[in-house]
């Protein structure tokens, strides 16, 4: 007979089996951290300690905290610019904040929100009001966590695609690489830059739906061959559907394959009704797949995929503008550089 656990009887973790939270709680005042300190270690939190921002970063560089309460104005580097730093980061962007703030701090705190500071606390604080705001940051911070697994998962499923395939080896990276200098240099806006970086890893995922045989096929696709193989960005956007937070990486896994002069695939879409982000990966894309080994060519020299780009710019297959402009990065050798501080220059883009 099997023994059947009902949801009453099914054990619960034991308090040393749970993860702990972990906090980092940041203040000059030694009497403040000591209070937030025992208010939290008597929920049964981990918590770390720093004096100043500066000294905060170094230790959230150690080890990223899931919340972080922090002063607003302290010695060497004050509140809202620490979290300004973090946010700056993707590493740490998502690392919920609470700010420690006086009652007269209206302005610093209209700063402070514009940083990305995700709530308040005033000073001196109510230990009913932290514990609250603490465990719903904490909350939101849970469903953030099991966000980013997931999309980890994704991003593990491209990459295991790609290397189905010896000759595409770091492609994925090669063109998240090419694809935001291009994306910045052209003046497209932050969310844009990045699902242009995650749109070069996940452009291809749609092809575990392809047999290996086509995949890796050394010659010519038959018609029916390359029918198959015209299903794959259809099937990636649908993998990646589910997951909101690639709702921007959607057009590009759908729309990479398009081509400017309408003869692309699945939607036949021409011109500027090519969504920019997809056609910023398409332009590189075609670019790696010149310059590099495949099954059936050999690696080209930069001269002659130059020279390869410009024709078929000139056949209408690819956007005149967005080629001259990577064009000229592969000549200046910008894409190699990989310079921060690259001019932007605005043309007139979709």
């Amino acid at each position: 007979m099997i023994d059947v656990i009902t949801p009453s009887a099914t054990p619960k973790p034991k308090a040393s089996e749970r993860k702990l939270a972990d906090i980092l709680i940041v203040d000059d005042q030694e009497i403040i951290l000591k209070l937030l300190e025992e208010t939290l270690r008597g929920e049964g939190y981990n918590v770390r300690m720093a004096t100043n921002g500066q000294e905060a970063l170094d230790t959230i560089g150690e080890q990223k905290p899931d919340l972080i309460i922090t002063d607003m104005l302290m010695p060497k580097m004050n509140g809202v610019d620490m979290v300004a730093k973090l946010k700056e980061s993707p590493d740490t962007r998502l690392i919920p904040t609470i700010m420690l703030t006086g009652l007269f701090d209206f302005d610093n705190k209209v700063r402070a929100l514009e940083v990305g500071v995700d709530d308040f606390l005033g000073k001196p604080f109510n230990r009913i009001e932290l514990i609250t705001k603490v465990r719903a940051l904490l909350k939101t911070k849970m469903f953030i966590d099991q966000l980013e697994n997931a999309e980890t998962v994704i991003f593990s499923l491209a990459l295991a695609i790609e290397g189905r395939d010896p000759y595409t080896n770091g492609h994925c990276h090669r063109l998240s690489d090419y694809g935001m200098k291009l994306a910045k240099k052209i003046g497209l806006e932050e969310w844009q830059i990045d699902a242009v970086r995650k749109g070069g890893v996940l452009h291809d995922i749609g092809k575990i739906a392809v047999s290996d045989t086509i995949l890796l096929k050394p010659g010519k696709l038959t018609p029916e061959e390359y029918e198959v193989m015209k299903i794959h960005p259809e099937a990636g956007e649908n993998i990646c559907k589910p997951l909101k937070s690639l709702a921007p990486v959607l057009p590009i896994i759908r729309a990479h394959q398009e081509r400017w002069d309408g003869k692309g695939y699945p939607d036949k879409l021409a011109g500027t009704d090519i969504p920019i982000t997809a056609r910023v990966i398409a332009t590189v894309d075609f670019f790696d797949a010149l310059m590099t080994v495949r099954p059936y060519k050999r690696a080209l020299d930069v001269k002659q995929c130059l020279e390869i780009m410009s024709q078929e710019t000139q056949e209408n297959k690819w956007d005149p503008n967005l080629m001259r402009v990577f064009q000229d990065m592969i000549v200046s050798e910008e894409i190699d550089k990989a310079p921060e501080d690259i001019t932007t220059i605005k043309y007139d883009f979709a």
